[in-house]
């Protein structure tokens, strides 16, 4: 079981170096994580956009750019195109936005005749280690789903069950966060949430709601409030009813709890790595080494 982000790194170094294609890579703070990558072992890049640039930035970076695969792309939907069929064709193994919009490299990455759909629907999946909790806990979806219905929480939660099983936990706990444990006709949260508790997710997974956040995490909280469950207090997974939750709840832990992190999208093919220029070095980089962990679970 992988309880550290600085774990992932060390467990990706020992497979095989994945390729990761890069759209529109003219980006400092992308070119930063990405040799960082590179240098640790955990990728080999595959570089598309405006190379002029790229080398430009790579040579400011004081880096090697020998032995990298460059490949020309001067506008945006060009590169996203490209970085695609890269991992459709098996020439990549999964793709990272760099200086080009999210609309832009989704709409290629959805795209029916190249892309890398799935029956699934794409949902943003955040990884989190806090000085305060005992292992790692998975966050979905506070980045791409604004107010998803039951099917699409569903699909939300598999997805990050495909994380939480590359993170090689045993038994997967996902807690459906609500504001309170009790169904209520008059918060469609508890009521989604008490169906995704007795859905099929497969052997190894166990999931339940409704759960406030403070059952969740807590086990000091179930025991006050007489709760009895195999998840609260030990959720590896929160998903959440809305985008504003999750948003919040992630912000929260990262500049209120000294949250690190790693972001990616899930419900494609193939991961995508896809980072704010808000993140810091770090996170980007645990983002790229969680890219890689899933895609070589693929």
């Amino acid at each position: 079981m992988i309880k550290k982000l600085d774990q992932v790194i060390s467990k990706v170094k020992s497979i095989q170096t994945m390729k990761l294609a890069v759209a529109s890579a003219q980006d400092e703070e992308v070119l930063k994580a990405v040799f960082d990558a590179r240098k640790k072992g955990i990728i080999e890049p595959i570089l598309v956009g405006d190379t002029e640039k790229i080398k430009e930035i790579v040579k400011e970076l004081n880096e090697n750019i020998e032995g990298i695969e460059l490949i020309e792309a001067k506008e945006l939907k060009e590169s996203a195109e490209i970085a695609v069929k890269l991992v459709s064709s098996k020439k990549a193994d999964f793709v990272m936005k760099g200086l080009i919009d999210t609309s832009i490299l989704l709409k290629e990455v959805l795209n029916k005749e190249y892309g890398l759909r799935t029956e699934s629907l794409l949902s943003h999946v955040m990884v989190y280690e806090l000085p305060s909790y005992h292992k790692l806990l998975i966050l979905t979806d506070g980045g791409m789903n604004i107010s998803p219905n039951l099917d699409q929480k569903y699909k939300i939660m598999n997805n990050a069950i495909q994380v939480g099983k590359s993170l090689e936990l045993e038994t997967v706990k996902g807690a459906c966060i609500a504001a309170k444990e009790k169904v209520s006709d008059k918060m469609v949260a508890t009521v989604d949430a008490d169906q995704l508790s007795k859905m099929e997710y497969g052997e190894g997974v166990i999931v339940e709601g409704p759960l406030a956040f403070d059952l969740a995490i807590s086990k000091e909280a179930a025991k006050i409030k007489n709760f009895n469950s195999e998840v609260a207090g030990d959720a590896d997974i929160m998903l959440v009813p809305t985008i504003e939750v999750g948003n919040g709840i992630g912000k929260a832990l990262t500049y209120m709890a000294d949250g690190k992190s790693a972001g990616i999208i899930m419900g494609a093919k193939a991961p995508v790595v896809l980072v704010s220029r808000a993140d810091t070095h770090e996170s980007k980089l645990y983002s790229i080494a969680i890219g890689a962990l899933i895609a070589n679970n693929k």
